[in-house]
């Protein structure tokens, strides 16, 4: 446990990269026949012609990615003990089958529990973007992290 981060080793400006990570068709269609079956999510042909322009990655897919690629680069890296929730997400453009999403962890804050003397607060905003370099998905929230020392 010792070479994981722990409230200490955040700080407010810290950016951790994400991914890459290119989505497949059949994955994004996996994933919508399960939880959002929604014919532009599921159909190329739909949607191709639908606002999105092709086959689109549900918004929640898109959360889902954002949140496995935050995993692997911090989360499951640090003495995280979970979230109260998020405070925004946005889905700002469509991901495509095909694309290879990136993007990047910014912490924003990193405090002390007022009520819990052993845990942390750690607040950031993260965001993918896709090969064309344009935001296509943003999440804003917090995690509670043990401190080393409270």
């Amino acid at each position: 446990m010792s070479d994981l981060r722990h409230l200490e080793d955040f700080a407010a400006g810290q950016i951790f990269a994400l991914g890459p990570y290119r989505i497949s068709a059949d994955e994004i269609i996996a994933f919508a026949r399960e939880f959002d079956p929604q014919p532009f999510h599921i159909d190329e042909q739909v949607a191709r012609n639908s606002l999105l322009g092709g086959l689109a990655a549900s918004g929640w897919h898109t959360t889902c990615l954002l949140t496995r690629l935050m995993c692997d680069a911090v989360l499951t890296r640090s003495a995280m003990l979970g979230s109260s929730g998020m405070d925004e997400v946005k889905w700002l453009r469509p991901v495509l089958a095909g694309d290879v999403i990136i993007g990047e962890m910014l912490i924003t804050g990193a405090r002390p529990s007022r009520s819990k003397p052993g845990l942390g607060i750690v607040t950031f905003e993260s965001f993918l973007t896709g090969q064309d370099s344009e935001r296509r998905t943003e999440l804003k929230g917090m995690v509670f992290v043990r401190r080393r020392t409270p």
